[in-house]
């Protein structure tokens, strides 16, 4: 069969399946196993599958992934989070919207030790919401601030979806989580600035908290000490050259036990079982879903789809960054209705030769990619972090939780155009690494 009908094919299938309420691992499968069936025949399918699932998944590289989920697991359950949360309270609460505020640089701290946007949001939520409800704070900016920190999980590293990223695309994973510290540090500068406008003219001044001392916003800090310790042991080790991410990983998960183990003594075990079923499930999950994108892209591959793709964008006369850019906005619509894996997955085969052809930073263009997921992560219908926020927050429809994100896909977006304007703010520390 003609390669571009078998892939008009393929691809309306992949919308059908979905629409059908098919997992995405099943959908692009199936979708990639019958493109390679017109284009070839059945026994060449058979051939191509006797080794695939071992040969995409069983490789060094992608063992960071577990050993990062369970480190934020471990610190989960040593209720880090309440301790950043305290300690954020001490030095912004006393500002107008300064509990939102705390609760984002509560998750830019769980975020470098977690790398998971639904937990961080389900650990910050379950701690600040209750006490900006308790102060009176405006329902949709407390939710829409929550669901919105949580995002920061998944930019600051370790981030699953960065190093998800990197196997994708076959990219360096340490630069990758180096590369997303500095944008992940401007996301929350914006975030605590929106709130600071927003609060500003919707809160009265009776809410605001007492102001802390110095010698008291000092004294609390030391309560994050694990944070930093785990920062330091996982992207300092990386940084400096001592460790690969896969080594970091294992020695912060390590670290991330004995804090555990120092928080609950002999009461550890339920919580290391949970830790170890939690990840399971996760680490799965995200396998399932590189196995089905893997016989998705063999069929691209295979009919040479991106390569030509690539080639009539590179000819078309269209500007380079136009190009980049839409690339980009076309995230907005999907994150309307995918996850933020299921996006990169069905995008990334088409859209990384075009942006490896014209010559563009991968680096710089993966962090971008998941800034954009993140938006995906807040807009309705599907937008997940809004969904766990108001499983937790009963007291708040899931309606005003997205009205509330709203203020934060602006900020969202103004970030990412500073981003793409500046290409330097993501690519100057990871350029920096030493032992590359």
């Amino acid at each position: 069969m003609d390669p571009i009908i078998a892939a008009s094919i393929a691809v309306a299938l992949i919308f059908i399946l979905l629409a059908l309420g098919t997992p995405v691992f099943a959908t692009l499968a199936l979708s990639g196993a019958t493109g390679i069936i017109l284009v070839e025949n059945l026994a060449f399918l058979m051939n191509r599958l006797k080794s695939f699932s071992y040969s995409s998944t069983a490789t060094s590289t992608l063992t960071v992934i577990p050993l990062f989920i369970l480190m934020g697991a471990f610190a989960h359950h040593a209720q880090i989070g309440r301790r950043l949360f305290d300690v954020a309270n001490k030095w912004v609460g006393h500002m107008p919207g300064g509990l939102a505020m705390a609760g984002i640089l509560t998750s830019a701290g769980f975020a470098a030790t977690s790398g998971s946007s639904v937990a961080t949001a389900a650990t910050v939520g379950s701690v600040a919401l209750p006490e900006m409800r308790k102060a009176g704070y405006d329902p949709a900016l407390a939710a829409g601030s929550v669901a919105a920190g949580g995002i920061l999980g998944v930019l600051i590293p370790p981030s699953v979806l960065l190093i998800f990223y990197a196997a994708l695309t076959e990219t360096s994973a340490g630069k990758m989580l180096v590369a997303g510290f500095v944008p992940g540090i401007l996301t929350t500068i914006v975030f605590m600035a929106g709130i600071r406008l927003i609060a500003g003219r919707i809160m009265p001044r009776a809410n605001l908290a007492p102001r802390s001392s110095w010698g008291e916003r000092l004294s609390s800090t030391t309560k994050a000490w694990q944070v930093i310790v785990l920062f330091l042991v996982v992207l300092g080790g990386i940084y400096l050259g001592l460790m690969t991410p896969t080594e970091a990983a294992a020695v912060g998960a390590v670290a991330a036990l004995l804090m555990l183990i120092l928080e609950l003594g002999s009461k550890v075990m339920p919580a290391v079982g949970e830790s170890f079923r939690s990840t399971i499930t996760t680490t799965v999950m995200i396998l399932f879903t590189m196995i089905g994108a893997g016989i998705f892209s063999y069929f691209l591959t295979l009919i040479q789809l991106p390569q030509q793709l690539a080639a009539v964008i590179s000819d078309s006369g269209v500007p380079p960054h136009v190009i980049i850019a839409l690339f980009l906005l076309s995230y907005i619509p999907l994150g309307m209705f995918l996850d933020a894996f299921s996006m990169m997955v069905i995008t990334l085969p088409i859209m990384f030769p075009t942006v490896q052809h014209l010559g563009f930073d991968p680096i710089w263009f993966g962090i971008l990619c998941v800034k954009m997921c993140e938006i995906g992560l807040m807009t309705p219908p599907v937008g997940l972090n809004c969904f766990v926020i108001a499983g937790i927050d009963r007291q708040t429809p899931l309606p005003q939780v997205f009205r509330g994100a709203m203020w934060f896909v602006l900020m969202e977006l103004f970030t990412v155009s500073l981003l793409f304007t500046f290409p330097q703010i993501t690519t100057s520390l990871p350029n920096m690494m030493l032992g590359g």
